[in-house]
């Protein structure tokens, strides 16, 4: 079977920069805020149809959902065979909000007093249940939980699923809301934040990441149905690649070579060289160890110098899980718009990484081509996402 084109027709995001696609742009060209990168401007009540449901509703797919209806109103009406729209929505960690709740709850009050939807709040699976329930699609409906890989293998899989036949449409992307007091405790205590509270992917002073919520989906769709019902197409997924380093719970691996890998399987998917490369939109979570192996990987890749290269964590701080997809809907919209957002924070790279052409200080208007997006995450996994414009 011939092998289907992915198109984007819509896309959504609840970021600490901003929720909805035109504030989230906004917010990765500003000044970025200080410490932590929590959600304010988010209301759940307005998508629920009710407060109850909403309570009953862990923050991780409340931020989903908000996502996910906002894909969903730009890409326009989807019809046609429910058990041909999928959902494929990705979560480092789930709800552990309502967890951390109802453990304290136990503690204090016993037993009995445990909420009887605290299962179905916590499962790592419930913002893609949540969605296809609420749309009735009834296609595939799963989770990835590949930690900070989950966003970028998410759309990776999901355009699989077009490309192969299986779906002809699907909502993919990633949610997370782990910015409790244990969740916080716990990156804090194994040195992996920024004990400064600030993020600067790849500068000679980086010292972790800075911990952030939020959400984003894109409606992924074959791309002659998209043109069939008159879509705006967005841009293509046009392939992707998920390895493993086989080497650390946590650190990555020496000299970047899981990275290096993952990037060379991607453009293998494709018809496409590192020459043809245009833009990558790196990981950059601003930790020492993984900065370094990324920029080396590159280095490998592309030799010296390679394609302009940003990180937008100095802005929207880390959302694990949902980085990749994130990232994702930050590249439609620099493709679209024709400028590459700037590594914020970070004035200067590191003198001691391999030279890589980092875009600081402003946006670069570039002319928009294909684009590898990269996302690696605690366990050893590593995802790059292979995007173009339309």
């Amino acid at each position: 079977m011939e092998r289907r084109r992915v198109a984007i027709t819509g896309t959504g995001v609840v970021s600490s920069c901003g929720t909805g696609v035109e504030a989230f742009w906004h917010g990765l060209n500003a000044s970025p805020p200080a410490g932590e990168r929590r959600v304010h401007d988010f209301d759940p009540a307005a998508i629920f149809d009710n407060p109850k449901e909403a309570r009953r509703t862990d923050r991780v797919t409340q931020l989903a959902l908000a996502a996910a209806t906002q894909a969903l109103a730009q890409a326009g009406v989807i019809d046609g065979d429910p058990l041909r729209r999928g959902v494929l929505i990705g979560t480092g960690i789930g709800g552990i909000g309502t967890l951390e709740e109802q453990i304290l709850l136990y503690a204090e009050k016993g037993a009995r007093r445990v909420s009887p939807f605290l299962v179905p709040m916590m499962m790592p699976n419930a913002p893609s249940a949540t969605v296809s329930m609420r749309w009735g699609w009834q296609g595939p409906c799963q989770t990835v939980s590949t930690a900070c890989a989950a966003g970028t293998h998410a759309l990776i899989d999901a355009a699989l699923w077009i490309a192969n036949g299986r779906c002809d449409v699907v909502a993919a992307g990633a949610s997370e809301a782990a910015m409790t007091p244990v969740g916080i405790a716990g990156f804090t205590n194994m040195t992996a934040m920024s004990s400064r509270q600030v993020s600067e992917p790849f500068s000679a002073t980086r010292d972790g990441f800075v911990i952030a919520e939020g959400a984003a989906v894109l409606i992924l769709e074959a791309w002659e149905r998209a043109e069939a019902r008159g879509a705006t197409i967005l841009g293509e997924v046009l392939g992707g690649a998920s390895t493993a380093d086989a080497h650390h719970i946590t650190a990555p691996a020496p000299g970047g070579r899981g990275a290096l890998s993952c990037m060379e399987i991607a453009l293998a998917t494709t018809s496409l060289t590192p020459a043809d490369i245009a833009h990558v939109n790196a990981h950059g979570t601003s930790t020492p160890l993984n900065d370094g192996a990324e920029a080396e990987a590159m280095a490998t890749l592309f030799g010296s110098g390679g394609p302009p290269m940003t990180s937008i964590k100095g802005v929207t701080g880390h959302a694990l899980g949902a980085a990749g997809a994130l990232e994702a809907v930050a590249v439609v919209e620099s493709m679209r718009r024709g400028l590459i957002p700037p590594t914020a924070v970070t004035t200067e790279v590191d003198p001691n990484l391999p030279a890589i052409d980092l875009v600081l200080g402003e946006a670069r208007p570039w002319t928009p081509g294909p684009t590898l997006s990269n996302s690696f995450g605690f366990g050893g996994h590593n995802g790059t996402l292979v995007l173009a414009p339309a």
